[in-house]
C-alpha cells in the first residue's frame, strides 16, 4: 500500500479545480481526509491512531498547512459500534457543520450527525461521471445526503433519491439549497427502496442513470433488513424493472466480501435472468487513493 503524505502539488491541483475534500494520507489501519478547513483522522487501532496524528503534525508542519481542528473517529468492525467524530483540537465552540467543495460542488457536512459526515470521497471520480453522463432521469437508491443526485441535477437532470432516512433526504435537499438549484423536477422519498422500486415499475416510471450504493446492513422502519451479501442481487434485478434502454448503472459497495469482480459476475447473472445485455467499465478510483482502498464499484451501460 502507498505509505506517502499528499503532494503540495496534487493539493494545488485540488484548489485549482475547486476541490478542498480529499484524501491526505492512507495506512493499512486507517487515514487522514481534509474536510474543508477541518481534518479527520479515521483508525481501526490505538496504534494507527498515534501513527497518523503523530506524523500528520509533522507533515502539516512541513508543508505550512493549519487545519481549524481536527476530529478523529473509531473505524469498528461492527456497524453496532460505529460512534461519531470528536473533536480533538480546535475550539469547540464553532459549529459542527461546514461547507466543502468538489470540482465546485457545494456539500454540507456535518461531524455531529453521525458515523459518517455527509460526503464519500471515495466516490469523486463517480460523480464527476453522472456529471460528465449528462442523464436526463435519474434515481439514486440508498442516496443518503444526495451527493450523486445532486451531481445529476447541475447536469440538467430531473432527479428520485430514496432513502429510509427523512434526516439524511433534507441534508440532501440542503445540498441542492447550497447549490442555487430548484426543487423543481427532484423528489425525496423517505421509503424502503425494495417498496419504491416496485412502486416506480408499475408507475411505468424509466430512468437512464441508477445509483445503487447500498450500505452494509441496514434495518427498516417495518424491521425488514438488508444485507448486502445475500440481497445486493435482488436489489439490482428490480433496478432493471425501471432502466431504460440505454441506462448507466453504478453498483457500489464497502463489503469486502464484493471485489469489483464479484459484482461483474452478479450483475452478468443479473441481466441474463431479465434479458437485458450491457457493457462495464469502471472509473478510476481518487488519485489519491492506493489501488486497495475505497469502494469496490463498477458501471453498467445497458444496450
Amino acid at each position: 500500500m502507498k505509505t506517502t503524505w499528499i503532494e503540495r502539488q496534487l493539493m494545488r491541483d485540488f484548489e485549482a479545480e475547486g476541490t478542498d475534500v480529499y484524501r491526505l494520507w492512507t495506512i493499512a489501519d486507517g487515514w487522514v481526509e481534509r474536510l474543508g478547513r477541518d481534518v479527520l483522522v479515521s483508525f481501526k487501532n490505538q496504534a494507527a491512531r498515534e501513527r497518523l496524528t503523530t506524523e500528520y503534525f509533522l507533515w502539516a508542519e512541513a508543508m505550512g498547512f493549519n487545519a481549524q481542528r481536527m476530529f478523529e473517529r473509531f473505524l469498528p468492525k461492527r456497524n453496532q459500534e460505529r460512534q461519531t467524530p470528536k473533536l480533538i483540537l480546535g475550539d469547540s465552540n464553532i459549529g459542527s457543520r461546514s461547507v466543502v467543495m468538489e470540482r465546485g460542488l457545494r456539500f454540507e457536512i456535518d461531524f455531529s450527525g453521525g458515523y459518517s459526515v455527509g460526503l464519500f470521497i471515495d466516490q469523486r471520480e463517480n460523480r464527476s461521471f453522472v456529471r460528465k453522463s449528462a442523464p436526463k432521469q435519474m434515481l439514486n437508491c440508498f442516496a443518503y445526503t444526495c451527493s450523486f443526485s445532486l451531481a445529476a441535477a447541475v447536469a440538467g437532470a430531473n432527479t428520485v433519491s430514496v432513502d429510509l432516512s427523512q434526516k439524511s433526504l433534507e441534508r440532501g435537499r440542503a445540498n441542492f439549497a447550497l447549490n442555487d438549484l430548484p426543487a423543481t423536477g427532484h423528489h425525496f422519498i423517505a421509503d424502503d427502496v425494495f417498496e419504491v422500486l416496485p412502486r416506480l415499475s408499475r408507475q411505468d416510471q424509466k430512468f437512464d442513470l441508477i445509483v445503487l450504493d447500498p450500505p452494509t446492513f441496514s434495518r427498516s422502519h417495518r424491521g425488514k433488513t438488508f444485507q448486502v451479501e445475500s440481497d445486493f442481487e435482488g436489489l439490482l434485478m428490480a433496478a432493471l424493472e425501471v432502466a431504460d434502454r440505454d441506462c448507466r448503472i453504478l453498483l457500489s459497495t464497502n463489503c469486502t466480501a464484493l471485489n469489483q469482480r464479484a459484482l461483474e459476475v452478479m450483475a452478468r447473472f443479473c441481466l441474463k435472468a431479465s434479458r437485458r445485455a450491457s457493457s462495464f467499465h469502471s472509473e478510476p478510483r481518487p488519485v489519491e487513493f492506493p489501488p486497495d482502498s475505497g469502494a469496490s464499484t463498477i458501471w453498467l451501460t445497458l444496450r
